[in-house]
């Protein structure tokens, strides 16, 4: 009775150890004998116990890897820091777990590995700039890769990509010695338009001081004209504005601050008395 009793108990347990109810979003590789079987898909499976065995439980969810940042030297020999995390996706659990020894650490390393020789063959200015192009490339790349072992890129992000701290100090140095270089040019152009407009103000000034010297020329010739038609000795007129000139030109010297003496010829008391005596001759 008691070796029934035993004989039920140990069939019990083998039938409940050959039952597998396998949970949604995963699915489990079972092997035989030490190879490969079969992939138990979500629900209630039935396996041979102590032949078959659950080699790995594989999560057929979506999988978040982070990238861990590094440092990427560009073409033009600037460094930056960058990081990335992948969206991946296992489709064949055989080829995940029999295709590379971990899969994690494989897409992990491949997408290192790879980001860096796509920056590399940029330019500071475009990998810090082109971040969507970068994540097609990556992408485009791996994508093949990672097929082989059953393996899906659902996406990959690019999450930072900054300068290092010793570039980003250059960076910054060259940004105030490109300001400075802006602030000398605006001020130099200021100062040639500034020079330019008083250039040409001073050519302006010259252009009307000698229409007025042609217009007070063409005044003083047609005075002569009228005086020397009223009077009919030739000297008299001509003498009678060279000295209405000179008398208007001691005005102006005596009204300047800095005039001390004024100059006057020696002849000038008989030459006005030489006029005034004419004056009363043609009187």
């Amino acid at each position: 009775m008691e070796v029934v009793v035993a004989l039920l108990i140990a069939v019990f347990i083998t039938l409940v150890a050959g039952v597998k109810i396998v949970p949604q979003g995963e699915e489990w590789v079972v092997e035989r004998l030490g190879k490969y079987h079969a992939t138990l898909r979500p629900g209630l499976n039935i396996i041979i116990p102590f032949i078959d065995s659950i080699r790995s439980k594989i999560s057929t969810r979506d999988i978040i890897l982070d990238i861990e940042q590094q440092e990427v030297i560009t073409r033009d020999n600037a460094v930056i820091l960058t990081n990335a995390v992948a969206f991946i996706r296992v489709t064949d659990p055989q080829k995940a777990l029999y295709g590379v020894e971990d899969f994690k650490l494989a897409i992990q390393n491949l997408v290192t590995t790879t980001l860096r020789a796509i920056i590399g063959e940029m330019k500071l200015d475009e990998a810090l700039s082109n971040r969507e192009t970068i994540k097609a490339k990556l992408k485009e790349q791996i994508i093949d890769d990672v097929a082989d072992w059953g393996i899906t890129v659902k996406s990959v992000e690019i999450q930072d990509i900054t300068p290092s701290g010793s570039m980003q100090k250059a960076m910054e140095q060259q940004a105030a010695a490109e300001r400075e270089r802006r602030a000398i040019e605006t001020k130099a152009e200021g100062n040639k338009n500034a020079m330019i407009l008083e250039a040409e103000g001073k050519l302006q000034a010259a252009k009307k001081e000698a229409e007025a010297q042609v217009a007070l020329s063409e005044a003083s010739a047609q005075a002569i004209k009228n005086v020397s038609e009223a009077i009919t000795d030739k000297e008299l007129p001509t003498l009678f504005l060279l000295g209405d000139r000179y008398i208007n030109t001691l005005e102006k010297m005596s009204e300047s601050p800095n005039s001390k003496f004024v100059v006057y010829p020696a002849d000038l008391q008989s030459a006005i008395g030489g006029l005034l005596g004419s004056l009363q001759k043609k009187g």
